[in-house]
C-alpha cells in the first residue's frame, strides 16, 4: 500500500503518521496482493461551529471501483478512525462481491 499525507494547518508527526499507515493496513486486510494508493488529506478547519478536524480519504486498487470517504470531528484521531472504519466497510463490501462473482455464486433473477 502507498500511503500519501497531506496536511494542512496540523503538523504531521511520526506518530500520526503510524497510526494513520496502521489503521490502514489493518482496514485493508484484503487487498494485500492489490496495489492500494491513497493520498490522505488531513486539515484543520475553523468555522461557525469551533474547531474542526477534516480528514479526507480516496482510496483506489485496481480492479475496483475508487472509494472515498470524508469526515470532520472536533479530534483529529477519531476523524482519522472513523473515515478509515467507513473506507474499510466499503473496501469489505466490494471484495466479497467481486468474490461471489468469481466464485460463480451471483445468480440473477
Amino acid at each position: 500500500m502507498h500511503v500519501d499525507i497531506q496536511t494542512r494547518d496540523i503538523t504531521l508527526t511520526d506518530e500520526l503518521r503510524a497510526h494513520m499507515e496502521r489503521r490502514l493496513q489493518l482496514a485493508s486486510s484484503h487487498f494485500q496482493d492489490q496495489a492500494l494508493l491513497t493520498t490522505v488529506c488531513l486539515s484543520g478547519e475553523s468555522g461557525d461551529s469551533g474547531e474542526g478536524r477534516h480528514c479526507y480519504l480516496p482510496i483506489r486498487a485496481k480492479g475496483y471501483p475508487d472509494v472515498a470517504i470524508e469526515d470532520i470531528e472536533t479530534g483529529l484521531y477519531i476523524a482519522i478512525n472513523r473515515a478509515v472504519s467507513r473506507a474499510g466497510r466499503m473496501l469489505e463490501r466490494q471484495w466479497q462481491r467481486a468474490h461471489k462473482h468469481l466464485n460463480g455464486s451471483l445468480q440473477c433473477v
